[in-house]
């Protein structure tokens, strides 16, 4: 499960505003619920035995919710399929999830892509958020502890993006 989330999560006084944080979506080689690593630069295989609770982009979703809610700015943080008319929109591409086992120690490498789009979708703002964490450890297990490592910081710059963004 990917279930970290950030240490600290900045805030910014209320508005009236609402965020409709649309369900992710990941590239394809990590658009399942199998476990990618590498061995070779360029090569993506699966663990046989170890794969993720649900596909990442179902479990980032509630943990950018939660975390942007936390900032105290908006008056409600919405998920699809909210009817309504929203000031904000959030839309993220995982672009990569991997434990990268060609570097010693091997790390676990993730990035994002955030787009906040204004109510009638027009682009306000994008950022790309790209984290290597550590992995104590060459085994899938520890790979998960850095991915939701990884993905606490991730969350922690999505919510700044956001902030800084509708500022």
């Amino acid at each position: 499960m990917l279930q970290e989330l950030p240490d600290h999560v900045p805030r910014a006084p209320r508005q009236v505003g609402t965020l409709l944080v649309l369900t992710p979506k990941a590239q394809p080689a990590y658009d399942t619920t199998r476990m990618a690593y590498s061995l070779r630069p360029y090569e993506v295989a699966y663990f046989r035995d170890h794969e993720w609770a649900e596909a990442p982009s179902q479990m980032l979703q509630p943990l950018l919710v939660w975390t942007l809610q936390q900032t105290g700015f908006f008056r409600a943080t919405l998920t699809p399929p909210a009817r309504g008319r929203t000031s904000y929109i959030l839309d993220t591409d995982i672009l990569e999830l991997i434990q990268d086992f060609t570097v010693r120690p091997p790390v676990l490498r993730a990035a994002v892509r955030l787009q906040l789009l204004g109510p009638a979708g027009e682009p306000i703002a994008s950022r790309d958020i790209a984290v290597r964490e550590t992995m104590p450890e060459a085994n899938p297990e520890s790979g998960i502890v850095a991915a939701n490592r990884a993905m606490a910081k991730i969350l922690g710059e999505a919510a700044r993006f956001v902030l800084n963004s509708v500022h």
